[in-house]
């Protein structure tokens, strides 16, 4: 027994990290949740179980997530949100407004919630890990996931406590408050199928974070429902921004079979797609039509634009309040079944799309 705890103390050193729960759980043959609970003394675990989680614990080096237990026994600990640096970050309505947003949530529960930004090119896992075991934070929160996204399997393996906005895979095991992506894609594509829209274009997020997957599955699942192919020249992705949709829009409206439709993935592209309409000489909506999902910012209202928007509406601000409970809900220990929501989605028709001219 001795010496597998020695080579695995040797592969832990060699690996340049310290030892997780999961590592336990591998090592003796049993779940991370009874290797958690056993260290935290409960009683529904047996004398042997604790014993054996024991010795390992202290042979393999384990060290809890203190800032973590010290939120379980209600005394002062940080949360927070780690996000890269890049060009634009001070002016991202969607980042802004959800910093302030959660900040506020946490306050009203007695929490203090902190932004960590790290230099642009930086490993965000180097940067949970010096979090953590610095003592610094005791949660987080990750907001806009990638696809399988490496920080969150990193923080689920040393058993820190944290919530998504959003899902990385399916039935996922940690807590989340989420909308349905592919749902809205769907609803806004075969809205655009049912006026006879035949060439759909679609400019999307940035393609590796999970939202961005889901609409862009949920708009191509709606095509070929309707035995439309997908072009892939009709697909645009980027960070959500003006830029992002006039330049798109001026390159897609220059083919030879240009879209007639245009479904954007946030307002804050729908901008960029209609000065790009105006310079190119294009009516909205008789010449292009233009859908959109709206996260409703403060400053960019879907009725504001001319002609108002068709849109999908779920208001980014619902998420703030679930996302602080959930994190709080999953230090405190609270089953998982109750930290996991999706929420509404509503569906709003107005003047910003038509049938497309005949011929």
């Amino acid at each position: 027994m001795f010496g597998c705890h020695a080579h695995l103390c040797l592969y832990l050193r060699n690996e340049g990290r310290m030892a997780t729960l999961k590592d336990i759980s591998n090592h003796l043959g049993i779940s991370v949740t009874q290797v958690s609970r056993a260290l935290n003394g409960h009683s529904d675990v047996s004398e042997v179980t604790r014993v054996r989680v024991m010795e390992a614990a202290e042979q393999l080096r384990y060290r809890p997530n203190l800032p973590a237990r010290a939120l379980v026994s209600g005394r002062s600990a940080m949360v927070g949100l780690v996000s890269q640096n890049y060009s634009g970050i001070t002016t991202n309505r969607n980042f802004l407004e959800t910093v302030t947003g959660l900040s506020l949530q946490f306050s009203s529960r007695d929490m203090q919630f902190v932004l960590h930004i790290a230099p642009e090119g930086t490993e965000l896992i180097d940067v949970y890990d010096r979090l953590i075991h610095g003592g610094s934070l005791g949660g987080f929160v990750i907001i806009e996931p990638y696809v399988d996204d490496p920080c969150v399997t990193y923080l689920q393996e040393q058993d820190v406590p944290l919530v998504v906005h959003g899902r990385t895979v399916d039935a996922p095991q940690y807590p989340y408050f989420d909308i349905d992506n592919h749902g809205l894609a769907v609803r806004l594509t075969e809205y655009l199928i049912g006026l006879g829209h035949r060439r759909i274009a679609l400019i999307n997020g940035l393609e590796n974070r999970s939202y961005a997957r889901d609409r862009e599955i949920g708009y191509c699942a709606a095509l070929r429902r309707a035995g439309l192919s997908v072009d892939a020249d009709l697909i645009r992705h980027g960070r959500m921004t003006e830029p992002l949709g006039l330049v798109s829009t001026v390159q897609m409206c220059s083919f030879d079979d240009p879209p007639t439709a245009i479904l954007c993935s946030s307002t804050l592209i729908v901008s960029g797609v209609y000065k790009a309409a105006a310079e190119l000489g294009l009516s909205v909506p008789d010449d292009l039509s233009v859908v959109a999902h709206d996260d409703d910012f403060s400053d960019v209202r879907a009725t504001a634009f001319d002609p108002p928007l068709t849109v999908t509406r779920a208001p980014l601000s619902e998420s703030w309040a679930p996302l602080a409970e959930y994190l709080t809900g999953r230090i405190r220990g609270r089953p998982l079944s109750e930290l996991q929501s999706v929420g509404d989605v509503e569906f709003i028709e107005r003047g910003s799309a038509t049938s497309p001219k005949k011929g």
